[in-house]
């Protein structure tokens, strides 16, 4: 079982503020990754692979409430400490298609996160990357102008992404050069150009010798050249989810079609050695790889993605291609309400009143509570049961000497605080199994 004590009070506040709202921590994800172990040695080695200059795709399956969403954001915390930037991208039919590959890179490029940092890092790491080109460039020793090296050492590092996207570095020494100039609204636009945004000035534009906008085409290449900054910053590389993939289905015909085959030819790119240092990541329903509005509907990416799931999933290769998540049982929901208590506990001087006030027992009987109330199940609904336990019990515990949950508590479940799946499975009681912090559709 994973210690809470390490925790940071900072995580401690940032994990409880988010269960209270009854949504997935950014952070200290680690601590709640009940029944995700039997992952992590396989997502370590092929983490380790990508940091060396490979590639990875990993397909993440699970019903709604299965902990896709938790089980993303648990990956993509391990990579940070293994020094990887991460960006999330939720696919969407207007925000974010998937056949328009050139809003999937915008949309990478505004969540684009650092270990340690927040979304939005795009030129930080921009400009940490011309910082250490010229330290490399002094490093050289070599004879003639220091910013005549440091543009010499910018296109040999970029001699692969210029084949197939020229502008990419053509902007890129623009911008260095507008940098260095004092034309920064110029540089800030060039470097909004170069992160897939429309519109920008056409003046920044000339200034790079660069035209248009970024295409569909253009994104594979600007990735490429995302991946290569990443990489000469000393980075380990970019792990890439592509989120709820199964909104393709509810899309019309050809739109769904033509988005299968991007993700086809992503899956190809990653094979052929194209991006190396990029770890893609895409969840999905059963339904989605299995049905015929989905995967099945394009017979090259069903073979791609073919896993067999007919063994008990204690035997699941963590491995392969296409990972199943499956859900809690009892056992699972308790411990996972216990390390919240703990977490909670280790936050306020109450401590000791908490653990003796909310013991296992207790946390068992509000899971069951919980699941009586979403189709009879216990560990139907962890996003709920967690929801509940924060700020229904603990938080009164920890703030009213006299409050015993056990005497001055009843559970009480309203439809408008829960999820359109939720209330579905309400009515029919029958709510899958989910199998972490992350249930259904928390609508990010």
């Amino acid at each position: 079982m994973n210690s809470t004590a390490s925790v940071s009070p900072r995580r401690r506040r940032e994990i409880i503020d988010a269960l209270r709202r009854g949504t997935v921590p950014q952070q200290g994800l680690d601590v709640m990754a009940v029944g995700l172990g039997r992952f992590e040695s396989a997502i370590e080695d092929e983490l380790e692979s990508v940091k060396h200059g490979g590639a990875q795709f990993k397909a993440v399956r699970g019903e709604y409430g299965s902990g896709k969403t938790f089980f993303s954001r648990w990956l993509t915390e391990r990579a940070k400490k293994m020094n990887f930037a991460t960006a999330e991208v939720q696919i969407s039919e207007t925000e974010t298609p998937l056949y328009k590959l050139e809003k999937v890179y915008r949309r990478v490029i505004e969540t684009l996160s650092a270990p340690g940092g927040s979304a939005g890092a795009f030129g930080d790491i921009v400009d940490g990357w011309f910082y250490f080109l010229g330290q490399d460039a002094l490093a050289a020793g070599a004879s003639g102008d220091l910013d005549q090296r440091t543009d010499e050492l910018l296109e040999k590092r970029l001699a692969a992404v210029s084949k197939e996207a020229p502008s990419f570095a053509m902007a890129l020494r623009a911008y260095r050069r507008l940098t260095a100039e004092g034309h920064h609204a110029d540089a800030a636009a060039l470097l909004a150009w170069l992160g897939g945004q429309p519109n920008v000035a056409a003046s920044a534009r000339r200034a790079a010798g660069v035209r248009g906008e970024l295409d569909h085409f253009g994104a594979l290449g600007f990735l490429q050249g995302l991946l290569t900054v990443l990489r000469d910053s000393d980075f380990a590389g970019l792990v890439l989810v592509l989120d709820e993939v199964e909104t393709l289905q509810r899309m019309r015909s050809d739109v769904r079609e033509k988005s299968l085959n991007a993700l086809r030819q992503l899956m190809d790119e990653v094979d052929a050695g194209r991006f190396p240092g990029l770890y893609l990541v895409m969840t999905g329903t059963p339904a989605f790889y299995d049905g015929q509005q989905g995967v099945q509907r394009l017979p090259p990416l069903a073979q791609r993605l073919q896993t067999d799931f007919t063994t008990d999933p204690r035997f699941d290769n963590p491995r392969a291609t296409q990972i199943r998540l499956t859900g809690f049982n009892a056992e699972s929901l308790v411990e996972l309400g216990a390390r919240v208590r703990d977490i909670y506990a280790d936050s306020t001087p109450n401590g000791p009143r908490i653990h003796d006030v909310v013991d296992d027992r207790y946390i068992a009987d509000l899971a069951a509570a919980v699941g009586g109330e979403l189709g009879g199940k216990t560990g139907v609904a962890p996003r709920i049961f967690l929801k509940k336990l924060v700020a229904d019990v603990l938080d009164r515990v920890d703030q009213f000497p006299d409050f015993d949950p056990r005497r001055d508590y009843q559970l009480t479940v309203s439809a408008t605080e829960l999820t359109d799946v939720e209330r579905e499975a309400r009515s029919r009681g029958d709510l899958r199994a989910a199998s972490s912090v992350d249930d259904v559709d928390l609508g990010f």
